[in-house]
């Protein structure tokens, strides 16, 4: 890669990161002595720490102000990630095997290994082995498991650039690895396999169910309404500052003849005839690619209302209107 590899933001201490190998050896440097570092990976850009670190790991819900009843994922290679589950049932297994490296956290008992300050103090620990190059090599590089929930302000909509990282958490973390646009844009999906090889659905993402019940022989219990186990499970979640209302086409074209103001912001997959409009591709999957950057047009003051028209089809559908309907919920 042609440039510098650390380059400082105005007016602050954070630093941006190029993706050559000095880049990725001051993120592993920063984390080994405890830092915060903001990598890529294929869903969403997360806010990284040493995950067998305790005090690390809390400099993460002082940078995000998130609550420490909240969980994080531990990021790791399917090679190693394994030490930090007490147990491994077959049912994780045969998910670990299919989905990674990929958009899948499995959620299983932890190990003693796994500090109580990843878990939000619960008994089970949520695992990912991502499938960005970038967060690939670092992790190799780190040897360690990395606890990253999403790299923003608790609440906020999460980062998909690194531009996204700086814009919430510029001066609040030690470097962000600029690895471009995340390509799947949402969040991971998120699954429990207890003890018992019983497994629930705990958070839509980037895995369909679909696909998930054509590997697991049968259909997933929904565990999506209960208490909070696992990241992205609080009623409202993902927002920028503007309301956010999801309408359907006919609603979206009957409000726009009746007249918008200018400062409502339009969201949709098709082509509207109203000045302030974001239009997304049609295709579930490039939708959500796009999604959260598009939301985060909603923080500009002028924004009054956030108007979305999303897809109506396709695998990628549930996980829209899950995080769409965490947006609205005010």
């Amino acid at each position: 890669m042609i440039g510098c590899s650390v380059a400082q933001s105005p007016d602050s201490h954070t630093e941006l990161l190029a993706i050559d190998d000095a880049g990725i050896d001051r993120a592993v440097s920063l984390l080994d002595r405890g830092g915060l570092v903001a990598i890529p990976t294929e869903t969403v850009y997360g806010l990284g720490a040493d995950a067998e670190n305790p005090d690390a790991v809390e400099a993460i819900f002082a940078a995000k102000g998130r609550p420490a009843d909240q969980p994080v994922i531990i990021h790791g290679s399917p090679v190693w990630i394994g030490r930090y589950a007490r147990s491994w049932p077959e049912t994780a297994a045969t998910l670990a095997s299919r989905f990674w490296p990929g958009p899948l956290t499995l959620v299983v008992p932890k190990s003693p290994l796994v500090p109580s300050v990843v878990t939000g103090g619960l008994e089970s620990v949520g695992l990912r082995c991502p499938e960005h190059p970038v967060a690939l090599d670092l992790i190799e590089r780190f040897g360690r498991g990395i606890a990253a929930p999403s790299a923003n302000r608790y609440g906020h909509v999460s980062p998909t650039t690194a531009q996204h990282v700086l814009d919430d958490l510029d001066g609040r973390i030690d470097a962000v690895v600029d690895g471009g646009a995340s390509p799947v844009g949402v969040e991971s999906t998120i699954v429990r396999v207890d003890a018992d090889g019983s497994a629930r659905l705990l958070r839509r993402g980037g895995i369909s169910e679909d696909a998930l019940e054509q590997v697991l022989g049968g259909s997933l219990a929904d565990g999506t309404g209960g208490s909070v186990e696992a990241p992205g499970m609080v009623p409202s979640h993902y927002a920028p500052r503007a309301p956010v209302e999801v309408v359907t086409h006919d609603e979206l074209f009957r409000r726009i003849e009746a007249g918008l103001d200018l400062q409502i912001l339009v969201i949709a997959d098709r082509s509207v005839t109203h000045a302030r409009t974001v239009v997304l591709p049609g295709n579930d999957a490039d939708f959500a690619a796009g999604l959260y950057a598009a939301l985060r047009q909603g923080d500009d003051p002028a924004v009054t209302h956030v108007l979305v028209c999303p897809p109506t089809d396709g695998p990628m559908v549930p996980a829209i209107a899950d995080r769409l309907g965490r947006a609205s919920n005010r």
